[in-house]
């Protein structure tokens, strides 16, 4: 059973908030300190799900409310992966590592009030957005990578369970800073 947007909504904002509070904690210089060649520092992970929630997830979403003589479905559906992330209501808790590569790698912050002000930006269209989805047709679909066909209100529930699933990987990459400073 998937989660109500509106409680999905308040997930986000405090989980949001929490990444907000953490930035405040550390230095740019901190947050743009990365455990290794091949890891992203905690700042290129926010720049991360600010972008892939603007950028990929909320346009997709967008995608799926365009009204259309056609539905825009998705022959195959979710996936396995998909049907099981969307009944389990998140990520299972491991670690997903793809190669580096310019257009998947995170951009290093140019400040602090710039990863604040994007996680704010996603906060705004999330809120915009949520009152829209109760409209909204389940038969309009737009592929996920790995996911499958996913309709406006899973793209929505995805941006929530994204940012949740990478409180994982804060937690480490703030224990290698700490290890650092010791």
């Amino acid at each position: 059973m998937m989660i109500a947007t509106k409680d999905a909504l308040q997930q986000f904002e405090e989980t949001t908030a929490h990444y907000i509070h953490e930035l405040d904690q550390f230095t740019l210089e901190q947050l743009k300190q990365k455990p290794s060649d091949n890891e992203w520092s905690i700042g290129q992970m926010v720049q991360h799900l600010i972008n892939s929630a603007l950028y990929m997830q909320l346009r997709n979403l967008d995608q799926c409310l365009v009204p259309s003589e056609e539905p825009q479905v998705t022959p195959a559906g979710k996936t396995e992966a998909g049907a099981a992330v969307f009944a389990q209501g998140s990520f299972p808790p491991i670690r997903i590592q793809v190669p580096p590569s310019p257009q998947y790698t995170p951009e290093q912050p140019e400040s602090k009030e710039q990863l604040i002000q994007g996680l704010h930006t996603v906060i705004q269209r999330m809120k915009e957005i949520e009152p829209g989805l109760i409209q909204a047709s389940k038969q309009n679909t737009v592929p996920h990578p790995s996911l499958g066909g996913l309709c406006a209100e899973e793209w929505f529930l995805l941006v929530e369970m994204h940012y949740r699933h990478h409180l994982l990987q804060l937690d480490r990459l703030k224990e290698g800073l700490v290890r650092e400073v010791i």
